[in-house]
């Protein structure tokens, strides 16, 4: 007879594992069918997060500005001193030539005397030492060989000095290439965030930085601020005059501009010559703190670490470089963060 045993049932514990188990897997395939796409950020988003990226940007481009102008004076600098260094050898070798043909011609036949051995010595303190005791030079000889040991002395150092000034454009043109890095780096991602923009939307943030924009036919009410000075006028007029040319992170002029340089390019036309930093152009001159005070043609400071200047056009308008993708520019001065102006 077939034996009818009861089927073993499943433990309680077995049961609530799988039911929890069944549960789990029930709320992530429901949490998956349910979650939504990585939403793509709005236009107001992108133009958020890009003016932030174009801020980032001009202040690098003021370190790659700063750190231009270093090199070029340097390379100004050692160019002197390698001229200076020419100079000082020919006068070392007219002065050595002074010695006598005799004791140069003695020289090439390898047949020179002792006492002219020590005259043209490479250690013009060791040969006067021995000749001092030994009497073995003329008054003038002395002199002469007193000059020689002083030029070498300021060859030597001037040598020095370049070899340092060296090293120190060797860092600057390290540093220059890793600000300009950073700034195409800055630049090609806040592309890349306006590349996730359609058409339409592109277009629409086109019209509102136009809206923004005080282009160079547009009539703007200044008022009738007086000029700081005349060379004030005469660089408010130059800046004037490139109203609606584009933003180029380093560039000074005439085609396109960053901040400092259109500022720096303004006053050299007014025959005044200033830094090209923004951070240098705001030590340039006597600091303005009330923005009543302002006058047409001071330079006006913004943000806190300086990285931006305008030029005080009157009626709480400047007129600058903004940023990449605008122009030359009017805007209300209230738009940025207004730090100081600068009276040149």
């Amino acid at each position: 007879m077939a034996s009818h045993r009861r089927p073993k049932q499943p433990s309680r514990t077995r049961v609530t594992v799988l039911t929890t188990a069944a549960a789990a897997a029930v709320a992530l395939s429901a949490n998956a069918a349910n979650a939504a796409p990585s939403e793509k950020p709005s236009k107001d988003e992108v133009k958020s997060k890009v003016d932030k990226l174009y801020e980032e940007a001009e202040q690098a481009t003021e370190k790659l500005n700063g750190a231009k102008e270093k090199q070029e004076k340097l390379q100004k600098e050692i160019s002197a001193i390698q001229d200076t260094v020419a100079r000082g050898q020919e006068d070392l070798n007219g002065l050595r030539d002074s010695m006598g043909l005799a004791a140069a011609a003695q020289y090439r036949t390898g047949s020179i005397d002792a006492s002219l051995q020590l005259f043209l010595s490479s250690n013009p303190d060791d040969y006067l030492d021995k000749a001092s005791t030994a009497d073995q030079l003329s008054a003038q000889q002395v002199e002469a060989l007193k000059k020689i040991q002083e030029k070498q002395r300021e060859l030597a150092q001037e040598r020095s000095e370049a070899s340092e000034k060296l090293k120190d454009l060797s860092s600057t043109r390290t540093e220059l290439a890793k600000k300009k890095k950073e700034v195409q780096a800055k630049l090609a991602e806040a592309q890349k965030l306006l590349n996730t923009l359609t058409a339409a939307e592109k277009a629409a943030l086109a019209a509102e930085d136009e809206r923004a924009s005080r282009s160079a036919s547009e009539r703007v009410d200044l008022g009738d601020a007086p000029a700081a000075s005349n060379f004030a006028a005469a660089a408010f007029s130059a800046a004037q005059s490139q109203l609606g040319k584009p933003y180029v992170y380093g560039a000074t002029g005439t085609a396109s501009y960053d901040c400092s340089g259109l500022t720096s390019w303004a006053y050299a036309q007014a025959g005044v010559s200033i830094p090209r930093t923004s951070q240098a152009q705001a030590n340039a001159g006597t600091k303005i703190y009330s923005q009543s005070q302002l006058k047409v043609g001071d330079l006006v400071i913004f943000y806190g670490d300086l990285h931006h200047v305008g030029i005080y056009a009157g009626n709480g308008q400047v007129i600058h470089a903004p940023r990449t993708g605008t122009v030359v520019r009017y805007e209300s001065i209230g738009n940025m963060p207004f730090q100081f102006g600068v009276r040149i």
